[in-house]
Order: structure tokens, then sequence, then C-alpha cells
């Protein structure tokens, strides 16, 4: 991999690799955004949320605020799993107070007119991102590049927005697998490409956000979750044999186990709904486990939240571990509340 001196040693990427630590790792999903009052102000000053994605400076900022505040043993790059559509041509908009909102594809002929091969030029602002925050960053700091699975990117462009049960692209699927399947595998080339240059301009470690993996029956999950991922996971080991890359197919269940058996990623992220005691005998052995407390047990803060902790890291202990959140940090988060986790995790004695 584009590795650089002290890389594999850091904490973060010792566990992903099966390794002991002398405590757990911790970064949090969405550790950058509006809980904190100086994400709030760059925000403001960048117009619009892909300007902000979009402009080097401006996320390198937002990206650095949280390890300034709290020292997080990892950063993940600021960005959005969006780009990806919106760089193969498809109408991108964050819209205040309702989210992403895109032209949908409804159509095969749409596909074809999707562009694979202008995505790395058209995120080159990304990558000078990445490139700024491998320079910026505490050296002790992991540095995460991320895309989204092909599945929950697919879920946005054919729904035009997020749903609940993503019936767009389930529907689309299920009356014409091989039409849908044009645009996962175009979506795969898409995020091979888009993590390559990630990884290229410093990225250490990569997440893939399947996020509305658990929407999909077995056979689905199959074809449409675990295939497409352990694609992409083959071609970045092709280029970065030693590369260690996170699944988090959030809602997966017990297929969770099929799909980091037969992924070969390093680590998996647990959504809020696995049980700790079953994640420890089942893939534990197989993988680095990442996860899981609650969001809005951080929002509570306090003796809940303490004694959560305390059972994730009690049960998971044993093993390669990452402390993370089930899912990402939510608005209303008070940034004390994660100073308090911080400082619990890390002081944690079992």
């Amino acid at each position: 991999m584009n590795d650089v001196t002290g890389t594999k040693a850091k904490r973060l990427i010792r566990a992903l690799n099966g390794e002991a630590t002398d405590r757990a790792p911790i970064w949090l999903m969405r550790q950058a955004g509006r809980y904190l009052p100086e994400y709030r102000k760059v925000r403001a000053e960048a117009g619009s949320f892909l300007d902000l994605c979009y402009t080097p400076a401006l996320a390198e900022e937002v990206t650095l605020q949280p390890i300034r505040r709290y020292g997080f043993d990892a950063s993940i790059l600021f960005s959005d799993i969006l780009v990806v559509p919106d760089a193969l041509g498809q109408k991108v908009a964050f819209r205040e107070g309702e989210g992403p909102v895109l032209d949908p594809i409804t159509r095969a002929e749409q596909i074809d007119e999707l562009d694979g091969s202008a995505v790395v030029e058209r995120l080159q602002p990304v990558y000078e991102t990445v490139r700024r925050l491998k320079a910026s960053l505490p050296t002790e700091t992991a540095l995460i590049g991320f895309a989204g699975a092909p599945w929950t990117v697919a879920t946005y462009m054919v729904g035009g927005r997020g749903s609940a049960d993503q019936a767009a692209a389930k529907l689309w699927a299920y009356r014409a697998p091989d039409e849908f399947q044009k645009l996962i595998d175009l979506l795969v080339g898409a995020t091979i490409s888009h993590l390559v240059a990630q990884v290229e301009a410093g990225a250490e470690v990569i997440q893939i956000f399947d996020t509305w993996a658990g929407s999909l029956p077995e056979a689905q999950f199959r074809r449409f979750s675990i295939e497409p991922t352990r694609a992409i996971v083959k071609a970045l080991r092709a280029r970065f044999p030693d590369l260690p890359v996170i699944g988090f197919p959030r809602g997966a269940g017990a297929l969770a186990i099929d799909y980091t058996r037969e992924t070969g990623i390093s680590g998996v992220s647990l959504d809020t709904g696995v049980s700790v005691g079953w994640a420890r005998e089942a893939l534990q052995p197989l993988a680095c486990l990442q996860g899981n407390l609650d969001p809005l047990l951080l929002v509570a803060g306090g003796d809940e939240m303490r004694r959560a902790v305390g059972n994730i890291l009690g049960t998971l202990e044993g093993g390669p571990f990452i402390f993370n959140l089930g899912h990402g940090i939510v608005p209303q988060t008070p940034p004390d509340h994660v100073a308090e986790l911080v400082e619990t995790v890390r002081g944690w004695k079992g």
C-alpha cells in the first residue's frame, strides 16, 4: 500500500491487522459534523454541502476539528458517499432539512448515459483533501478514506433520495435483476477507481459503507452486497496488498458472517442492533470488530452510556477491536459527551 514510516505502528492499523493493542483505538462515524459549533461555522461559510466537500481547505479543516478536540486514533476524510453519482453525471443536491436529492435513474438507458471514466478526474478536489490531511494530521492518527457500497449508493440513485424501505431499487432488482446489475457493475468500477485514488493520495485505511444492506433478503444480499464488496476488496488488494478495509453491512444480522468471510475485509463494523456477545463468538475470529455504541446513548451520556461502554469493552477486549458507534453521531449530541466517551474508553481498566 501507499505506506509511510510509522503507518503500521498506528494503534488502529495494528488492530485491523489482528494485533494486540494497549487499549482499544477509538474514532466515531460522522465525528466531523453538525454537533460541533466550529463545523457549523465552516459549513455556513462554504455555501452548499457539496461545495464544502469539494473545497480542499474547508474539507481539511472540518476533518481536523474533531482530532484537535478529542485526539481520536483515526481521522476519516470529510466527504460523502454521493460524490460518486455526482461524478458519474447524475444531478445531486443537498437541501437543508431534506438531505440529498437526486434526479432518479429509472430506466436502463439512463445507466448508459453515466460516465464511469470521468470519476477520478471530477473528484480531484477530494483527493487533494486527502493529500492535505496526510501532511497535516498528527503522526499517530490513521487516515481513513471511504466510499458507499454499490447497493447503498444505488438506492439513492434509483429512489432519488433516502427512503425507509429502498423500495424503488429493490423493485428494479426484483423485476429486472440483470438490468439492475448493470448499475451495480458501473458502481463497482467507479468505487474501485475512487478508492484507489484515495489510497494513492495518502489514505491508510478504507471503510465501505453499506448502510442499507439489511434491507435485502439473503439471495439479493449475496448478489448486490457481498459480491460487489468482494470485487472492490479484491481490486484494492491487487494494488495495495496490505491495505486494511473495514466493511459496514448495517442491518445484515447473521448474514454478517458470510459477508465478513467472503468479502476479504480486515474489519467489520457492527450496527447498534448486533449483540456483542454473539459478535465475539461469530465474527471476531474472522476479523477485527468495530462498534457499536448506540448514538443516542452518546446523546444521553452519564451512567447508562458508561455502563454500555464497559459492556462493549469487557466483551470484545479479548480480540482485535476498535471502539466506535453503531452508526454516525447525530446532530443533537453534546460535544462534552463525546469528550466523556473518549475519556471513558481510554481510562477503562476492565
